[in-house]
């Protein structure tokens, strides 16, 4: 009986300390301030308190003659965190990409029920409507500033692969307005495709990603040859795509009249509702429409979340790891002191002061690993370049991202290994012994 109520206890207490972990990662930066200040005020106000702090000032000033065993927690936590936030930088990159792709004053319109371009089709005839539709801005000419669009998946070559190795990327086929509907789009070498032709403009990133797409070169792409006269920059996830004639595009692919999605460009951010009002509202149209940063924020949910949850589940994986390090040191490190503890009870310092002490250092050393992991993911992979399947099409170009929020998860992450790593050995201390501790010492 008393070896299942033994069981049972360790199990609460597990349950305790996950939910107190997630607990701990869930809390905004405010409140943990808060958590911190009113500790410095026990430290400093409090008898106990002033116990505390003096025991951990022993116990640090001792960390030069156990610099090997605090090495092993320091290193052994800065892993964990180093891998933790380079994959949450990743998700990180990958959401701002596909993100900083649209905006509140650009309209995109598919077939309804499409989860995406690539899977949505209009017919002629339901274009013309969407781009007489009022709310889209115009141009000095009167014409509007809208642009229907063919998305297609096409294979090149890779830039790093072997020779025959490819890999997909996204053609959008587009009119002569799609420069006017995204301002934001700069021309860094050669110049635009012409209409009716079979040549095309390659983004920063597809160049990156695969060969042969620097101006003058000549491509198979869909059965066809394909000139390449151009290369812009547009800061998004655009950068992964090679654009062409829509006409042209269609014709090699066979698509006839159709389009994939009209992006349109409104005449004001507030006049959405209006615009997605108008088009609801016609019987002639079966179509859903979303601001282009609705769209590209909802396309980067799914993928964002998995290398989220991916990097947290390694990141766990390690930190047991992790843990078992601070464990082994810090019961180590308590057994070294046992006589110094021992004297400490006996003169009248009391349980608490002592667990405080031992998981401030744990902590500590848990900080500087958080900082070293941190500082050494940032200084790898803050603004390395990747790429990744996206929208079901192509390959999208990307940098991680070791933002602020990104080390601030990789920082609390690092302590919770610390404060699960020094609860334990913190708890024997408090409980030992007095004349037991004295004698084995």
């Amino acid at each position: 009986m008393n070896k299942i109520k033994g069981i049972l206890r360790g199990l609460l207490l597990a349950l305790v300390v996950v939910a107190g972990i997630y607990a701990w990662l869930a809390l905004p930066w405010y409140v943990l301030l808060a958590i911190a200040v009113l500790f410095g005020a026990w430290m400093a106000l409090t008898r106990r308190g002033r116990q505390a702090s003096s025991v951990t000032q022993v116990g640090l000033s001792t960390l030069r003659q156990r610099i090997g065993a605090s090495s092993v927690v320091v290193v052994g936590i800065a892993g964990v965190v180093a891998v933790l936030v380079a994959l949450l930088a990743m998700a990180e990159g990958y959401r701002e990409t596909l993100q900083k792709s649209g905006s509140e004053d650009t309209a995109l319109v598919m077939r309804g029920a499409s989860a995406a371009e690539v899977m949505s089709t209009l017919d002629n005839a339901s274009i013309n409507v969407i781009t007489q539709a009022p709310g889209i801005a115009r141009d000095d000419e009167g014409r509007p500033l809208a642009s229907a669009e063919l998305l297609v998946a096409a294979n090149l070559p890779l830039r790093d692969g072997a020779p025959d190795e490819e890999g997909s990327v996204q053609l959008r086929g587009v009119d002569e307005r799609a420069w006017a509907v995204r301002p934001n789009i700069e021309l860094v070498a050669g110049r635009k495709f012409e209409s009716g032709r079979r040549e095309l403009v390659a983004g920063v990133g597809a160049q990156r990603q695969f060969a042969g797409l620097e101006p003058g070169n000549t491509l198979h792409i869909g059965s066809q040859d394909w000139t390449v006269v151009g290369v812009f920059r547009s800061g998004d996830a655009l950068d992964s795509e090679i654009w062409a004639d829509a006409g042209v595009v269609a014709s090699t692919y066979e698509r006839g009249s159709t389009r994939s999605s009209v992006t349109a460009r409104l005449e004001r951010a507030s006049g959405f509702k209006a615009f997605k009002a108008a088009l609801a509202g016609d019987p002639r149209l079966d179509v859903d429409t979303q601001t282009t940063l609705d769209y590209f924020t909802e396309q980067s949910k799914v993928m964002t979340m998995i290398i989220r949850v991916v990097g947290m589940v390694v990141g766990a994986i390690m930190g047991i790891g992790a843990v078992f390090g601070a464990l082994n040191t810090m019961f180590a490190t308590v057994a070294s002191r046992m006589r110094e503890i021992a004297t400490l009870r006996a003169i009248g310092f009391r349980s608490v002061p002592v667990v405080v002490a031992v998981m401030l250092e744990t902590m500590l050393l848990a900080l500087l690993g958080g900082l070293l992991g941190g500082l050494l993911a940032w200084i790898v992979f803050n603004g390395y370049t990747a790429s990744t399947i996206a929208g079901g099409v192509g390959q999208l170009n990307f940098e991680f991202d070791v933002s602020l929020p990104v080390l601030w998860t990789g920082l609390k992450w690092a302590l919770a290994i610390g404060f699960v790593g020094g609860l334990f050995p913190a708890l024997r201390a408090a409980r030992l012994p007095v004349t037991d501790a004295l004698r084995a010492a």
